[in-house]
């Protein structure tokens, strides 16, 4: 299978735990989530018996596909000559991680301790920030000037849609 087939079904088990890997490739259309999800269970499987480590705290750390080895195939076309045919194959590398309950639990007390500083800050009778993270002024300003109107060639420029 071609490896750029390969790697947008890679992309979406990226970065997850084994439980939510496999759940994603069951129902994936992808011709290429039926091996991925072999390999996955084969490598889960290496890590319980090898390693004994539990699967239930196994998560996928990384996980990539380079080229394998081209098979060359010809056709025959029109007027004696061949069509190339490039059958491509993958290789499929990835990494599986312990992450240990002790470091969700210490990620959990961070967040909270972050948020009850905020909302202390808050209830404090500080400003409150806007969207942007600044603080927002107390009073609004007095008098808002007219904006400036463009003309000639700065005009023509700053009217155009940003490409994008």
């Amino acid at each position: 299978m071609a490896p750029r087939k390969v790697r947008q079904v890679i992309a979406l088990i990226k970065r997850l735990s084994v439980e939510e890997a496999e759940a994603q490739l069951k129902f994936q259309t992808k011709r290429a989530a039926l091996p991925i999800l072999k390999l996955l269970k084969s490598g889960v499987a290496s890590a319980i018996n090898n390693f004994n480590l539990s699967s239930e705290n196994l998560h996928i750390f990384n996980i990539f596909v380079d080229e394998g080895p081209m098979l060359k195939r010809f056709r025959a076309r029109a007027f004696g000559k061949a069509g190339a045919i490039h059958k491509k194959t993958s290789h499929i590398t990835f990494i599986l991680e312990e992450r240990a309950a002790t470091d969700a639990k210490k990620i959990k007390k961070k967040i909270s301790k972050i948020i009850a500083k905020k909302e202390a800050a808050l209830e404090g009778g500080e400003p409150r920030p806007d969207k942007s993270g600044r603080e927002m002024p107390k009073e609004a300003p007095k008098e808002i000037k007219p904006k400036r109107k463009l003309t000639g060639f700065a005009r023509r420029v700053f009217r155009r849609k940003a490409i994008g």
